[in-house]
C-alpha cells in the first residue's frame, strides 16, 4: 500500500541530501527537456511525444502493480515503437542536428558578403519580387543561410549568377524552362533555378494554399533558409522561416525583414523584429 508520509520523507531526505553537482546535473538535464519540448512544440513529433510519456508511466504502473501480461505487451511496444519513430521523424531529427549545428559552431564560417553587396542584393530581390506580383506571376526564391542546401540546388539548372530583378523576373516567366520550381540564392548569386523541394506535411496551412506555398513551408522546416514567395492567384507575397508562413507582406515590410535577417545575427528574435508581428 502507499505510504504517503513515507514518500515525502523520502522526497526531503534527497533533498537535503543534494549537493551542487546534483543541482547542476538536475539543472541541465531539465534545459536540454526545455528546449527539445520548445523545439517540437506544435509538430506532429509533439505528439508522439505525449504518446511515449503515457506508454512509460502505463509501463511503470504496470510493473509496480505486477500486471506481468500487460508489462510484457508495453516494454515490447516502446522498444519496436522507439525504431519506428527513428524512421518515422527523420526530417525532424535532421532539422533538430543542425539547429544544434548552428546554435554551438557557427563561429567557423564567416559570411563572404559585404553589407554593401548584401544591401544591393536584398534591393534586386525586392523589386523583383513586388513586379511579379504586380503582374500576377507566381515565384518562389530561397535564401539559403547557415544550413547548407546543396542537396536542393543540386535537383535544378545550375545558373551562378549575380542576383538581379532582371535574372529573376525572366526565370519566372510562365512557359519559359527554369519557371517551375524555386530559385536558390546564396552569397549573393543565383545558384540555380528550377529545383525541387520538400512539401510541409503541416495541418495548420489554409486549404487554399496550392503547392508553391506548401514547398516553400517545406524547406524551411528542414533548414534554416527564408523563403520567398509569390502567389499567382493573388499576386500576395508570403515569406517562410521555421515552418511558419506569414501572408501578404509589403514591399516596405519585406526589406526590413530581409535586412534584418541577412545582415548580422540570425537569431529569431530578429526575424521577429523585422516587422512580422508589428
Amino acid at each position: 500500500m502507499f505510504d504517503i508520509k513515507s514518500f515525502f520523507d523520502g522526497f526531503l531526505n534527497i533533498i537535503l541530501n543534494m549537493k551542487i553537482f546534483d543541482i547542476i546535473d538536475i539543472s541541465i538535464v531539465a534545459y536540454i527537456f526545455y528546449k527539445i519540448f520548445m523545439f517540437i512544440k506544435d509538430t506532429r513529433a509533439e505528439q508522439v511525444l505525449k504518446g511515449i510519456v503515457f506508454l512509460l508511466l502505463a509501463t511503470q504502473l504496470s510493473s509496480t502493480f505486477k500486471l506481468h501480461t500487460l508489462y510484457w505487451l508495453l516494454v515490447n511496444t516502446l522498444q519496436i515503437g522507439l525504431l519506428a519513430a527513428i524512421i518515422i521523424f527523420q526530417p525532424e531529427l535532421r532539422a533538430g542536428l543542425e539547429h544544434i549545428g548552428r546554435a554551438q559552431f557557427n563561429f567557423f564560417t564567416k559570411g563572404n558578403n559585404t553589407n554593401e553587396d548584401l544591401s544591393k542584393t536584398i534591393e534586386e530581390i525586392v523589386e523583383a519580387l513586388y513586379s511579379l506580383s504586380r503582374q500576377k506571376i507566381g515565384a518562389l526564391i530561397i535564401m539559403e543561410r547557415k544550413t547548407k542546401i546543396s542537396d536542393i540546388i543540386s535537383t535544378g539548372t545550375e545558373i551562378d549568377g549575380d542576383v538581379s530583378r532582371q535574372l529573376l523576373i525572366n526565370i519566372f516567366i510562365p512557359n519559359t524552362p527554369l519557371h517551375d520550381g524555386a530559385v536558390v540564392i546564396r552569397d549573393s548569386k543565383v545558384k540555380a533555378a528550377a529545383c525541387f523541394l520538400p512539401l510541409t506535411q503541416s495541418k495548420d496551412l489554409s486549404k487554399d494554399l496550392g503547392t508553391r506555398h506548401r514547398a516553400g513551408v517545406g524547406v524551411s522546416e528542414v533548414s534554416d533558409c527564408i523563403t520567398l514567395i509569390v502567389s499567382e492567384e493573388t499576386g500576395d507575397v508570403s515569406i517562410a522561416k521555421s515552418g511558419k508562413l506569414y501572408r501578404n507582406i509589403s514591399k516596405e515590410r519585406m526589406t526590413n525583414i530581409l535586412q534584418n535577417n541577412l545582415k548580422g545575427s540570425t537569431e529569431e528574435k530578429s526575424f521577429l523584429k523585422g516587422g512580422i508581428f508589428k
